[in-house]
């Protein structure tokens, strides 16, 4: 690398912060027997839905972030007729969530091991996407840490020009100031409305807030 290339780079500033060490053996085991199935290794180039799944399903939908999977793969097995992308960063999660695709053996679900905003950036075409799902986003609960967060006006945009028209953003929180951030930048935005939440969901992360006596806040945007 050019030394002024580097002197020159801006760090980017991500809403994770990736962990080693953590993965186990059958996590491991299930990355070397069942990636291959259900992974789509990430380039720079765009990729075709329909090439990927090999089906005739129209509809697409991701998830970001999807931890171990558990959402992703009921909403793929209660609409089979729905293609999944789940996008992810963690290991760990990823071989839990392969461990658990091999059982079902689903044909409508791939999964992604990178940073969401470079995968919307690179790998999907615009209008593409039919629904965008974000359950428990990292709230970086230290107001110096709110950069991080996930959901901003930037990644709005972004999102909003990968959805179809008609399309929707499912978003969970339980994090009172990061929900109502994330009201305020949908608002600010104008170019969606705020309808019904009408997932059936209760993850780790919800059963882990409410256990903690957080309120569990969930919204629905729909693009205009």
């Amino acid at each position: 690398m050019n030394p002024s290339t580097k002197l020159n780079h801006k760090r980017e500033i991500t809403s994770y912060v990736r962990r080693a060490g953590r993965i186990t053996s059958g996590q491991k085991n299930a990355w070397e027997k069942y990636w291959r199935l259900f992974g789509i290794k990430n380039t720079k180039d765009i990729f075709n839905a329909d090439d990927i799944f090999n089906n005739s399903n129209k509809k697409l939908i991701i998830e970001i972030g999807f931890g171990n999977g558990e959402i992703l793969i009921d909403n793929a097995l209660q609409y089979p007729g729905s293609n999944f992308i789940g996008i992810e960063v963690y290991e760990s999660g990823i071989g839990q969530c392969l461990i658990n695709l091999s059982d079902k053996r689903l044909t409508n679900v791939k999964l992604i091991n990178e940073d969401a905003k470079k995968v919307l950036n690179n790998n999907l075409n615009d209008q593409i996407i039919d629904q965008i799902n974000i359950f428990f986003p990292d709230p970086w609960p230290k107001k110096r840490h709110h950069k991080r967060r996930l959901i901003d006006k930037n990644f709005i945009l972004l999102m909003q020009q990968k959805l179809k028209k008609g399309g929707c953003i499912n978003i969970a929180t339980d994090w009172t100031d990061y929900a109502e951030q994330i009201i305020h930048e949908f608002n600010e935005n104008g170019c969606f409305k705020k309808t019904n939440f009408n997932l059936s969901m209760k993850t780790k992360f919800e059963k882990r807030g409410l256990k903690l006596g957080h309120k569990i806040q969930k919204f629905t945007f729909e693009l205009l």
